[in-house]
């Protein structure tokens, strides 16, 4: 909630000119009724717009967030509702924004989901651990959401 009464100055102000982040996303934690992982996703999508500089930005989601990643059919199965993924869209707007989604593989094998329960577009790696091992070896800064 904004206070214009309170308006801020920004001290240390960042523009950077890369991005390689691979963001670890095991649970959701909420900003109000929107997790922080999605939210933290479209600002530093905003801030890479706003700078123009080049950016590899994965999202690997796994353990108890990796019903994030799943289709209308497969989420409502998942979490025994009937609603269709709340989430849908913000992911496809992630990606749109050049977000890479991606799923672990061990928590698909353990939630029994395939490559078809997915929102088109998701990728499943095999498994996050290994994923972001070799992300982070490659020069991605890893973020635990």
């Amino acid at each position: 909630m904004s206070n214009s009464a309170n308006p801020i100055t920004v001290d240390i102000p960042v523009a950077l000119k890369q991005v390689k982040s691979v963001h670890s996303i095991g649970g959701l934690a909420f900003e109000g009724d929107l997790p922080a992982s999605l939210f933290h996703l479209q600002l530093i999508v905003a801030d890479i717009i706003d700078w123009g500089a080049q950016s590899e930005v994965i999202a690997v989601f796994h353990t108890n967030a990796g019903h994030v990643t799943l289709h209308d059919v497969a989420y409502d199965a998942a979490r025994h509702i009937a609603t269709g993924n709340p989430y849908k869209e913000l992911v496809f707007a992630l990606m749109n924004g050049g977000v890479k989604i991606e799923l672990c593989g061990a928590t698909a094998k353990a939630n029994g989901w395939g490559n078809a329960d997915l929102l088109p577009g998701v990728k499943i790696n095999t498994d996050a651990m290994a994923r972001t091992i070799q992300l982070v070896q490659q020069g991605f800064v890893k973020i635990t959401e």
